[in-house]
């Protein structure tokens, strides 16, 4: 569906900005962000604002140093990766094609990075709890296209996660 705006180069951008999604973070308190137990309402508003600091920071640090197609994925990347497809997410509420397509496709990356990984807050899902959850989410939370294309995946990434989880 998308194979047009999927070139070499935007794989390319979008790997080296992958990493840096979450580079938002470093603005928010660890008293939060180490939490063992479910954020306050409070909390949670400040935990949301890692995702416009984060493009605020690539876009300001970055901006003049690196191409300006790579700043522009990595900015959508770290901004919009927590908005849904229904227009539940955050920070404004974008659904479908207003998402910007790299903020989709990390969207399914990072939560399913999320589910398999212990966190101080909850244990890890099994990979066939997190494949069940994506799926469960397709046409919600995910671009239904770009979860199914991670589906069909299934069994290179679970090689992969398991690999990862050896080291």
């Amino acid at each position: 569906v998308y194979k047009e705006q999927l070139t070499p180069e935007f794989v390319s951008y979008i790997k080296k900005a992958a990493p840096m999604h979450d580079i938002g973070k470093i603005t928010v308190s660890d008293s939060i962000l180490r939490k063992p137990g479910k954020l306050t309402d409070e909390e949670y508003t400040t935990m949301k604002l890692h995702a416009p600091e984060g493009a605020r920071l690539i876009r300001e640090n970055m901006g003049r140093l690196a191409e300006e197609e790579f700043v522009k994925i990595a900015t959508n990347v770290a901004h919009y990766h927590h908005e849904k497809w229904n227009g539940k997410g955050y920070p404004f509420g974008k659904k479908h094609d207003d998402i910007p397509i790299a903020a989709r496709i990390m969207a399914v990356a990072d939560v399913f990075d999320a589910l398999i990984s212990k966190r101080c807050y909850k244990d890890q899902f099994s990979l066939d709890e997190a494949f069940s959850i994506i799926e469960k989410e397709k046409g919600s939370h995910f671009d239904p296209y770009i979860a199914e294309v991670f589906l069909e995946m299934r069994d290179e990434i679970t090689i992969y996660a398991q690999s990862w989880a050896l080291d």
